[in-house]
C-alpha cells in the first residue's frame, strides 16, 4: 500500500486535508482500514473520488470502530452512493450497537440500493406543479417555492436535492417563462432600523427594553440592586453629571478579532443608546498586556464602524489604572481585600482551599501591595483577592496579579494589572454608564458587580444580561480560531470561511446585512443558536437591491458564431439592476467568439433540458439572439472544446427559445473562490457529535478554487469588496488578494436558499 499521504490525496482528499488526517491517529488509521477493504471489495488498486469522499466521511464520524467493515463494504459496493443514504446508516449503526444488524430493516430505513431516476423525478416534480398551477399562474415568481420542493422531498426521499431543485426551476420557468418587469418589482427596502419584528421595528424593540429597564437615577428599582446609606446621593451626582441621558459601552478585549456574536452585542449596546437617545463608548479592556496586539484595536474599531455605528469616546480600561490602583488601596483599607501568596494552581477546581492570609491585618496587605506596586515579588508569589463569595460558589476573586509585561499604551510604567472581576463595574462607574449590558455568562457576576461598588461607596450601575448569539457549523473561539491558522487549515482570522467579521466583510457579505439579522434575531435572554442559512438569507435581500449585475462564466466553452463577420464588434446594454432600469447600466462587447459555460450545453438531449443541444437553440441573454449549433467541435480525448453555431434575433427566431443564459466576450480572466461550510457537523466542539475534536470535523470541500473563469470587462475598475450578482451564478465580492492583472472573487452566497443545507 502506498504511503499515507499518496493514499488518501489519491481519493481526492486535498494534501492539506491528507496532513491534518495524519495527525489524527485514530481516524488515520479507520480510513486506511476503509481504503484497503474497499480495494479488496472492488478488485482494485485504487478508489475513485466519490467513494473516497463517502468513505473520509464515514472514517470521521463512525463512532463504533466495529461497524466500520459493513459501512466499507456497503459503500463499496455502490449500495450506498450518496450523503443522505452514508448519514442515515451511521444513524442506524449508532442506534443498533448490538449485534446482528437485522439486514432488511437497514436497508430499508437507509434507502441501501435505492436509485432515484431523472425520469422519476420529472414525473413527481410535474405532479406536484400540476397540483398547484392555479395559485402557480396567479402568483408567479412570487409563489413559495419551497413548497413545491418539500412536496417533491416527499415522495423521493433519497433523492439529490440539487437535482429536484433544477427540475423545479425548470418546469417552473417552462410554465412561468422569464421573469417579467413586474416579477422582478423591486421589494420594499429593508434595514437594521426599519426591520419588523412581529410587528415593530427593531428601534421600536430597543424603545420598548427602555419600558423593562430602569430610568437613567432609578437604579434601585431593579430586582437585586443593593442600597446602602449612600446610594440616593450617589445616584444624585449621577444625575446631575449625565442629565438623566442613556449611558451603555462596548467593551471588548483586544486580544481577537470580533465575530457574529460581537455583532449583536454591538447593536445592542450601541442601538440601545441610540434608540432612546443616549451615547455608547468604545471601551478597549486591556488588562491583559501579554494577549493585546495594536491590530485588534485597530480591527475592532473598523468592525464597529463597518457596522454603521460611531461611539461617542474610545476609552480603554488602562486610562484609569492609578484610580483603579488607588480605589484597591482604598479597598483593603477598608478591609474588603488582601494579599494572598496562593499559587494559581492551588486556586484551581471546584473546591480550592481558603486562602491562610484571608484574616491577614488591612496594614500589613498595604504594604505587600505597595511591594508588588513596585515589582519586589516574583509572578504568580502574590496577589490581591476580594473578599466575596460570588454567586457561582466561586470564593475571594483575583483583583490584581503580577505580570511583567509591557502594556502597549502603558509600557512598563505597572507590573500589576487589574482583573476583569475587578475592573469592569469600576470603569463602568467611572463612565457613569446607566446600563451595563452584557451576555448571560456574566450573570453570575452580578452580585460581585454590585458589592465592589457598594464597597468602595461609588456610583453603581445596574448590569442587565441578554442571551449571546451563536451560530452552528462554526467555532469562534479565539483559541481554536488560531489552531485553525496555525493548523493551515485556514488562511487567517479573515478567511471567508470563519464567522469573524473580518471574514464576513471579505467573503462580501453587508455591514446592513449582519445588522439585519440581528435585528431578526431580537433582544432575547435565553441564548440563541442560529443555523447559517438564517443570515446568508438576509444577505440575498440587501444584495439583491444593491449588487449590480455582471455576467461570468466559471467553466469557458467557446463557441464562434460562424454567420458573424471577422471583426465584428457590437455594444451590448446590460442592465445593473433588471428590476429598475434608472438605476443605471453597462456596456459589454458582442463578437464573433463568446464563452458560455459548459454546463449549458449537452451534446445528448435529456429529456426536460432547456439548454443548448445540437437540437435545440437557446436565447443569449441581453443581446437579443437566439443561436443554433452547426458543429461540435472536440479535442483528441473526446471533450468538447468548442462549437460553432449560428445566430439570429431574437424577433427572426422560429419559435421562443426555451431558455436564455449567460456569456461573455473579449472577458477579462479571473480567480473564483467558491465557499462552503469549513465543519461537517452542525456543532463541531461538541464531543458527543464530533468524538475527535472540532480538528477532525474539517469539511475537505469546503474551499474551490476556479483559476480559468472569466468575467465580462464592466467589473475592471471595481474596488475591493466591491459586490456583485453574476447572472445565473450567485453573489460574488472582490477580493484584497486582486492584482491588476488579476481580479479575485470570492462567492458570497448562491442565488438562491440550497435546500439542502436548511
Amino acid at each position: 500500500m502506498a504511503d499515507p499521504l499518496t493514499l488518501f490525496t489519491s481519493i481526492g482528499l486535498s494534501e492539506q486535508k491528507a496532513k491534518e488526517t495524519l495527525k489524527n491517529d485514530a481516524l488515520c488509521s479507520a480510513l486506511k482500514d476503509a481504503i484497503a477493504q474497499a480495494q479488496r471489495v472492488l478488485g482494485v488498486a485504487g478508489v475513485d473520488k466519490a467513494t473516497g469522499t463517502l468513505l473520509y466521511t464515514m472514517a470521521s464520524r463512525l463512532r463504533d470502530p466495529k461497524r466500520l467493515g459493513f459501512l466499507t463494504d456497503h459503500i463499496a459496493q455502490r449500495k450506498i452512493c450518496t450523503e443522505l443514504q452514508l448519514a442515515a446508516a451511521l444513524e442506524f449503526v449508532k442506534s443498533h450497537p448490538q449485534d446482528p444488524i437485522n439486514q432488511q430493516e437497514f436497508e430499508s430505513l437507509c434507502g441501501v440500493g435505492v436509485v432515484i431516476t431523472p425520469e422519476q423525478i420529472e414525473d413527481k416534480v410535474e405532479k406536484v406543479i400540476k397540483k398547484h398551477k392555479d395559485q402557480l399562474l396567479q402568483e408567479r415568481y412570487r409563489f413559495n417555492m419551497g413548497l413545491l420542493m418539500g412536496e417533491a422531498r416527499g415522495g423521493l426521499m433519497w433523492a439529490d436535492g440539487k437535482m429536484i431543485k433544477n427540475e423545479v426551476d425548470m418546469q417552473v420557468l417552462h410554465l412561468l417563462g422569464p421573469k417579467t418587469e413586474a416579477d422582478l418589482e423591486k421589494k420594499p427596502k429593508v434595514t437594521f432600523h426599519t426591520l419588523k419584528i412581529e410587528g415593530r421595528t427593531l428601534m421600536d424593540e430597543l424603545r420598548g427594553v427602555a419600558l423593562n429597564f430602569h430610568k437613567p437615577g432609578e437604579n434601585y428599582k431593579t430586582e437585586g440592586y443593593v442600597v446602602t446609606p449612600k446610594t440616593m446621593d450617589l445616584l444624585k451626582q449621577h444625575l446631575e453629571f449625565t442629565g438623566g441621558q442613556i449611558r451603555t459601552r462596548f467593551p471588548p478585549e483586544p486580544n481577537g478579532i470580533l465575530h457574529i456574536g460581537h455583532a449583536k452585542a454591538i447593536n445592542f449596546n450601541f442601538g440601545y443608546a441610540k434608540a432612546n437617545d443616549g451615547i455608547c463608548y468604545l471601551r478597549y479592556d486591556d488588562t491583559n498586556p501579554e494577549k493585546e496586539e495594536e491590530k485588534y484595536f485597530t480591527a475592532i474599531k473598523d468592525m464597529v464602524e463597518w457596522l454603521g455605528y460611531k461611539p461617542y469616546e474610545i476609552t480603554h480600561a488602562s486610562d484609569n489604572f492609578q484610580r483603579l490602583y488607588d480605589l484597591a488601596v482604598d479597598l483593603i483599607r477598608r478591609g474588603h481585600a488582601y494579599v494572598c501568596h496562593q499559587r494559581g494552581e492551588e486556586l484551581k477546581g471546584h473546591n480550592p482551599p481558603p486562602s491562610p492570609w484571608r484574616e491577614r491585618p488591612a496594614e500589613e496587605s498595604l504594604v505587600l501591595f505597595d511591594r508588588m506596586r513596585r515589582g519586589l515579588f516574583a509572578e504568580g508569589e502574590a496577589t490581591l483577592r476580594m473578599k466575596i463569595v460570588m454567586e457561582d460558589g466561586k470564593m475571594d476573586p483575583v483583583a490584581y496579579r503580577i505580570k511583567y509585561t509591557a502594556h502597549h499604551r502603558t509600557g512598563d510604567a505597572w507590573c500589576i494589572y487589574p482583573t476583569y472581576d475587578y475592573t469592569h463595574c469600576l470603569c463602568d462607574s467611572i463612565e457613569n454608564i446607566t446600563h451595563s449590558l452584557c451576555t448571560k455568562e456574566f450573570q453570575a457576576r452580578r452580585s460581585s458587580y454590585f458589592w465592589l461598588c457598594n464597597a468602595l461607596d461609588v456610583y453603581c450601575p445596574v448590569q442587565w444580561e441578554y442571551g449571546r448569539l451563536n451560530l452552528t457549523y462554526t467555532v469562534v473561539s479565539k483559541r481554536k480560531i488560531i489552531k485553525l491558522v496555525e493548523e493551515g487549515t485556514v488562511r487567517d482570522w479573515d478567511d471567508p470561511r470563519l464567522f469573524t467579521l473580518t471574514a464576513l466583510r471579505r467573503r462580501g457579505f453587508p455591514s446592513e446585512a449582519i445588522n439585519n439579522f440581528c435585528a431578526k434575531v431580537g433582544v432575547t435572554v435565553a441564548q440563541a443558536t442560529m443555523e447559517p442559512h438564517m443570515l446568508e438569507s438576509c444577505v440575498r435581500d440587501v444584495l439583491n437591491d444593491h449588487a449590480p449585475r455582471a455576467m461570468a462564466v466559471l467553466e469557458p466553452l467557446k463557441v464562434t458564431i460562424t454567420n458573424l463577420p471577422e471583426g465584428i464588434r457590437n455594444d451590448v446594454r446590460v442592465p445593473d439592476f433588471p428590476a429598475n432600469e434608472f438605476m443605471g447600466s453597462h456596456v459589454v462587447p458582442f463578437t464573433r467568439t463568446i464563452f458560455i459555460e459548459q454546463s449549458d450545453f449537452r451534446e445528448v438531449m435529456e429529456k426536460g433540458y432547456k439548454r443548448l443541444t445540437p437540437d435545440q437553440p437557446v436565447g443569449l441573454r441581453h443581446a437579443g439572439y437566439v443561436i443554433s449549433v452547426q458543429k461540435v467541435i472536440k479535442d483528441a480525448q473526446g471533450r468538447v472544446v468548442e462549437l460553432e453555431v449560428h445566430c439570429c434575433s431574437s424577433h427572426e427566431a422560429a419559435e421562443k427559445p426555451k431558455a436564455f443564459i449567460h456569456w461573455v466576450s473579449e472577458p477579462q480572466k479571473c480567480e473564483i473562490r467558491l465557499y462552503e461550510r469549513l465543519f461537517l457537523h452542525k456543532n463541531p466542539e461538541d464531543p458527543s457529535e464530533v468524538p475527535g475534536g472540532f480538528l477532525s470535523d474539517i469539511n475537505p470541500n469546503s474551499l474551490q478554487v476556479i483559476d480559468s473563469a472569466l468575467v465580462d470587462i464592466s467589473v475592471s475598475k471595481a474596488k475591493v469588496f466591491d459586490k456583485f450578482q453574476f447572472e445565473r451564478v450567485g453573489y460574488f465580492a472582490l477580493d484584497p488578494d486582486s492584482t491588476a492583472d488579476k481580479l479575485v472573487f470570492n462567492r458570497t452566497v448562491t442565488l438562491k436558499e440550497d435546500p439542502g443545507k436548511m
